[in-house]
């Protein structure tokens, strides 16, 4: 191979060419960098509300997010639950508990940020089970007591875990059920207890191939990956061993360095919203996660919708470092669909000064449940209003429907003085806000866009 921490050889005669490899390598690469990247900080520091934890252990939130949960766009009615699982000691045992009919989710992330099996209320049912995971190319005897076997495609996976609370009252619950979810390692010899290292002496500007170089060759891709990246090879990341970016040559350093720069514009460009010169004033945005996974068997609870997939080789990186970048770990949406909005039915920002209906006619069709909620604009944090009322669905106790099922939400600052106003009523806190609309589990007129949210009206305009 070329290069080596010499940085010897040219890395191609044409340094166009090569900076566009470069930033070919840089979309590829995007989801297993930002996945590793992830899972490395999260053993470290924790995620917004949650601690560190090692491998092969959970960490449970406290609770849901309230307006002080400083994570942009984190739900008020859902529990969070994570841990990072390492396999190359061997398999690792999910015991999960019965729920009683109730929601919960644990979706499977592999290194390159690819979902590839879920257990939960939708994919498996609720009752109580044990669940063996099991690493690549393993061929182990599976205990007799175990419900499922998971496959996972890499060594390391990310658990992200999500359980159904309806209020303080369901507080207690959950955190029963929080004692209950256990993961076992049941391998043979230990696991990691880290993400491996880059080279720490790799100048910064090169550190995304450095990260790239180290975790491709621990986590290696899918069968159907791995020709099409040994065209990078003349950069330098499929070396093996000592760094070949710690005293790279000018030539690789400069195709590099221009690379990260036409790579993160065309996943910045890709990442865009679509305009729909058609779009209503007011209409809801409703974003599927864009997963782009290339074809293969699905996992447990992962469906083979063809909707899901990209069959197109470049279209397909290109949508996995868009989930990257945005999206990192957001399930699929026939799991559960987020729609937003920052504008009434006239195009105005919504303000929390002002009093908004949403009518409902019906509310979102779903096997599980629904809910909206407000969030501050900027900042994207759930905005402050009557105290643990940051949601309103079909969950909530109270609500006023009317004779054909039909639902009407009345959405501001001020508690409306009738009952049935005050029963129906999302606080929106001060000033600007959008609305989030979570729908787990929707059915398939949801996902089809036969089903639309209504736009949100100001009251004076109804």
């Amino acid at each position: 191979m070329n290069g080596g921490r010499g940085g010897r050889g040219a890395y191609g005669p044409d340094p166009d060419r090569t900076a566009a490899l470069a930033a070919e390598a840089y979309v590829y690469g995007v989801p297993l960098v930002r996945q590793m990247s992830a899972v490395r900080e999260f053993l470290q520091e924790g995620y917004g509300a949650l601690g560190p934890a090692p491998f092969n252990a959970f960490a449970h939130a406290d609770g849901p997010a309230v307006p002080g949960t400083h994570v942009p766009g984190a739900a008020p009615d859902l529990v969070d639950a994570i841990a990072q699982l390492d396999l190359s000691g061997g398999p690792v045992r999910l015991h999960v508990p019965d729920t009683a009919g109730e929601y919960y989710v644990l979706q499977f992330v592999d290194a390159w940020s690819g979902t590839f099996a879920y257990v939960g209320s939708r994919a498996t049912g609720t009752r109580e089970g044990d669940w063996l995971i099991v690493p690549p190319g393993w061929a182990g005897t599976v205990p007799d007591v175990v419900t499922g076997v998971i496959d996972a495609p890499t060594s390391v996976v990310t658990l992200a875990g999500r359980i159904a609370c309806h209020g303080p009252g369901d507080l207690p619950r959950v955190r029963a059920l929080q004692q209950e979810l256990t993961l076992t390692h049941l391998g043979d010899r230990a696991h990691r207890t880290g993400v491996p290292a880059p080279d720490s002496d790799v100048p910064e500007a090169l550190g995304f191939y450095e990260r790239m170089r180290v975790w491709t060759a621990d986590f290696p891709p899918s069968a159907a990956d791995r020709a099409y990246q040994d065209r990078f090879q003349p950069l330098g990341l499929l070396e093996e061993g000592l760094s070949p970016y710690v005293a790279a040559g000018p030539a690789l350093t400069e195709a590099l360095t221009r690379g990260l720069v036409l790579g993160r514009a065309r996943v910045e460009a890709a990442s865009r919203p679509v305009e729909d010169a058609h779009r209503r004033p007011g209409a809801w945005e409703v974003r599927p996660h864009p997963h782009g996974l290339p074809p293969g068997r699905p996992g447990t609870g992962a469906p083979d919708f063809p909707q899901w997939r990209t069959e197109d080789g470049e279209a397909a990186r290109v949508l996995r470092a868009v989930a990257a970048r945005r999206d990192l770990w957001k399930p699929h949406g026939y799991e559960s669909l987020q729609a937003s909005t920052a504008h009434d039915s006239r195009g105005r920002p919504l303000d929390g000064g002002r009093t908004y209906l949403l009518r409902l006619a019906p509310p979102p069709p779903v096997r599980a449940f629904w809910s909206v909620s407000p969030y501050g604009v900027p900042g994207d944090h759930l905005a402050a209003g009557e105290p643990q009322r940051y949601a309103v669905g079909d969950r909530t106790s109270g609500l006023e429907y009317g004779p054909d099922g039909s639902l009407t939400l009345r959405i501001g600052r001020e508690r409306p003085a009738d009952r049935a106003g005050a029963a129906n009523w999302l606080p929106a806190g001060e000033g600007e806000f959008r609305l989030v609309m979570r729908m787990h589990v929707p059915d398939q007129a949801v996902l089809d866009g036969e089903y639309v949210l209504p736009a949100v009206e100001r009251a004076e305009d109804a």
